[in-house]
């Protein structure tokens, strides 16, 4: 692409995000001064629209980017912003409060983001495999079901309904928990050696089930073991004149009410960096008029979960990117404090 055509395609993208209104050539020649008449961006549009990067609304003469336009944009055009001084002081003052569970780190998170970018966004807490559990208490609940309840380092309390042999009882539960306490405290499942284990089995010989069943509940595996997801500014697809169509609108907050989706969306992302999935490169069917802007964050080198964006395709990329990154950051540096 050639640099007349890079700065048509760059306005267009820019006016479009900005208006939501499809761009004409006296629109750009008008607005973005770009030294030739309107006649010449004609020309430039219609090579573009051929090229793939701008289509035309059947309602209007004006253009609007692709989903190909908005990657090209994305890949190449697009200039990261920098959070002015007041934005970053409304993020310190938010952290500024004692948060002493990673519940609340998740959510204020989720809010900031929200708030700032005018989408929705999706926080996906640390891995139940990776989290340190600080103690175990086995509450029985019925003849064969007890309720395991975990408070991790981060003091995240899960709870968990646990079959067990009929012939257990409130001692053998008690003994377990006590057992479990003693030996694994401040450890996360992931990090429990064979050896370790092996003494457990034969100290809970006639155990052993429940204990197994325990370590699936806990740790569970990578697709399965996610924590606390954390969601904000659903309604805020409201707000976005794309989303006009209730039935549409309807079906992506319906998608977002499943943790399995919201796990779908956030997982599909590079263990570091940044990805951005525009339209129809999201693999989650119903999103596929929305991008998506994710990150991972990480505490001392361990993949701890995963936030992102979601918005419609007419999102400002370049603030999106660097909120989500911001963000990330910022929870890197709040949860090693609470892993401490």
């Amino acid at each position: 692409m050639d640099e007349r055509k890079k700065k048509v395609l760059l306005a267009i993208v820019k006016d479009f995000i900005s208006t939501a209104e499809p761009v004409g050539s006296r629109t750009i020649a008008r607005k973005y001064q770009l030294g030739v008449s309107p006649a010449t961006i004609r020309n430039e549009m219609a090579d573009l629209e051929e090229m793939g990067y701008i289509e035309q609304p059947h309602t209007s003469a004006g253009r609007i980017p692709s989903d190909s336009g908005y990657r090209y944009y994305v890949d190449c055009l697009m200039e990261k912003q920098t959070l002015g001084e007041a934005e970053k002081e409304y993020i310190r003052q938010r952290f500024s409060k004692k948060m002493r569970e990673i519940q609340e780190v998740l959510n204020v998170s989720a809010q900031i983001l929200s708030e700032m970018s005018n989408y929705t966004s999706l926080i996906m807490g640390p891995y139940q495999k990776r989290d340190r559990i600080k103690q175990v208490a086995l509450l029985p609940m019925a003849i064969d079901k007890a309720l395991l309840v975990a408070v991790s380092q981060s003091n995240l309390v899960s709870n968990y309904l646990l079959d067990i042999p009929p012939s257990l009882t409130e001692a053998d539960l008690e003994r377990i928990a006590r057992v479990w306490n003693s030996r694994l405290k401040g450890m996360a499942v992931a990090e429990i050696g064979q050896e370790v284990l092996d003494d457990i089995y034969k100290e809970l010989y006639a155990y052993r089930k429940v204990v197994q069943a325990i370590l699936e509940l806990l740790g569970g595996n990578e697709e399965q073991g996610y924590g606390h997801i954390s969601l904000s500014g659903a309604l805020n697809i409201f707000n976005q004149p794309e989303f006009k169509d209730l039935d549409k609108v309807r079906g992506i907050l319906e998608l977002l009410e499943d943790p399995e989706v919201i796990k779908g969306i956030l997982a599909d992302t590079p263990e570091e960096g940044l990805s951005i999935k525009i339209g129809g490169e999201n693999r989650v069917e119903g999103i596929n008029d929305c991008s998506v802007v994710t990150a991972t964050y990480v505490v001392d080198g361990e993949l701890m979960g995963h936030i992102g964006i979601l918005g419609p395709t007419r999102m400002d990329y370049a603030k999106t990117v660097t909120l989500v990154e911001t963000m990330a950051q910022q929870l890197r540096r709040v949860l090693a404090k609470l892993y401490e």
